[in-house]
């Protein structure tokens, strides 16, 4: 019987089990298949908990997006409506206002609580 992960052991046990799974050829709805789909929703609420994540800065987060979406840095002088900022921004001279972490959100889809955070 499945049960919520508690501890570091029953973590490392739930991902043994998780990688013993998916060695195998599993067939869709069946019961190793469920068992799988479980135990990855239960490690995953526990890493969330106890390895979070944190949020990434937001000047690496718009170089990031600009590079997987090929944008230039004179593309972002036009997104951001200045131009002669877009160096100020991605150096860290210069903070983001509202209006420009709204563009960001908008036009590269950058999460606002990413860009909002304070660096």
């Amino acid at each position: 019987m499945l049960k919520p992960i508690k501890n570091k052991k029953q973590h490392e046990e739930a991902l043994a089990r998780i990688y013993t799974l998916m060695q195998k050829e599993l067939k869709v709805d069946s019961k190793e298949s469920d068992e799988l789909e479980i135990l990855s929703l239960l490690v995953n609420e526990y890493e969330t908990i106890h390895y979070p994540v944190p949020k990434p800065n937001p000047i690496e987060a718009i170089k990031f997006r600009m590079e997987q979406m090929g944008i230039s840095e004179s593309k972002l002088g036009d997104i951001l409506g200045f131009r002669s900022r877009k160096s100020e921004i991605l150096s860290g001279k210069r903070k983001l206002s509202l209006p420009m972490i709204r563009k960001l959100h908008e036009q590269l889809s950058i999460p606002a609580e990413v860009l909002i955070q304070i660096y």
